[in-house]
């Protein structure tokens, strides 16, 4: 986890090196670093080719950088304060811990950096625009759909990959608000987290599912979570659980073509990545921007899957 201090040799490194001002990279090119979650995931490199297009298109530098899985918590903060050492013209940064980053946050801030937070908020003002799905509408969604698969009464659990990301606690709260209020026959018996792994989260289901066999539904949170759950079923030998996911990378997309997973949650990560870049290009040049930028998500399943406005947003 993150530690004080950790945050202390990653804020004075930053201290050192960052000016009172809003910088430019060198030759008066805007450079714009984007920190990420991660990017083992499909969704990530999707949210990095929108973030590249939108470079080429403004005329600007981006690099694209997360740590090698999503708890890695203290290692994304150095990643940040390197990124900050820099002198960006402004930042983009999607938070693991919605918390721990508001320091560096700040510092940033106090320096004239716009920043732009993408996919997970921060719990604070700073970011000056966040780019991003409505996770707690998508999540509400995904429990309509889980409710009618399984005729609106039973059990189901969710596997979810973290409860510090925005993104983690929206989208746990949207389906279990959505469950709770709407469908009085339908009981939450569990709520796991997995970190976004796929091998924890096979394990996790396994454990779900050998504890709970009445259970009807699985609501996987993220591709890493969703794909766990897959797999979990699959060497469970349970053949009639209804998997609902979230995000859409090959594995998902596969399948949800082979009847194993019901739907999903896609978002729109090339979007993402693209409105993060434009945004941070008009805050850096001192344009308004708006403060929440939706970046919209669908429901996919068999039989929609193939649509041409469902195809152009899954993670292929």
């Amino acid at each position: 986890m993150f530690t004080r201090r950790h945050f202390t040799t990653a804020a004075t490194a930053l201290a050192l090196t960052l000016g009172a001002t809003a910088a430019k990279a060198q030759d008066g090119e805007l450079y714009i670093p984007l920190i990420s979650k991660g990017f083992q995931h499909q969704f990530w490199q999707a949210v990095n080719q929108g973030a590249e297009q939108a470079a080429e298109e403004l005329g600007v530098r981006v690099t694209f950088e997360g740590p090698d899985n999503e708890s890695q918590v203290d290692k994304q903060m150095d990643m940040l304060a390197a990124a900050l050492a820099n002198n960006p013209a402004a930042i983009g940064f999607a938070a693991l811990d919605s918390q721990a980053a508001i320091p560096l946050l700040r510092q940033a801030q106090d320096a004239g950096v716009a920043v732009i937070a993408f996919d997970s908020g921060v719990d604070s003002d700073i970011p000056v625009a966040t780019a991003a799905t409505d996770n707690v509408a998508a999540a509400a969604l995904a429990a309509d759909k889980m409710a009618e698969l399984i005729g609106g009464s039973g059990q189901v659990a969710v596997v979810a990959h973290d409860q510090t990301s925005r993104t983690g606690v929206d989208r746990r709260d949207g389906f279990v608000d959505q469950i709770e209020e709407a469908y009085p026959d339908i009981e939450i018996v569990a709520i796991e987290y997995g970190g976004g792994d796929q091998l924890e989260s096979t394990e996790i289901t396994r454990a779900l599912l050998a504890a709970h066999p009445d259970l009807a539904g699985i609501f996987g949170t993220n591709e890493g979570s969703a794909i766990g759950v897959v797999n979990g079923v699959r060497e469970s030998g349970a053949e009639d659980i209804v998997i609902v996911g979230y995000d859409s990378g090959q594995a998902q997309i596969d399948a949800i073509r082979d009847g194993v997973m019901a739907g999903a949650i896609t978002q729109n990560p090339v979007g993402i990545g693209y409105e993060t870049v434009k945004a941070a290009v008009a805050a850096a040049r001192g344009e308004e921007v708006p403060a929440d930028i939706d970046t919209g998500f669908y429901w996919y399943d068999q039989t929609n899957i193939d649509d041409p406005e469902i195809a152009a947003v899954l993670y292929q």
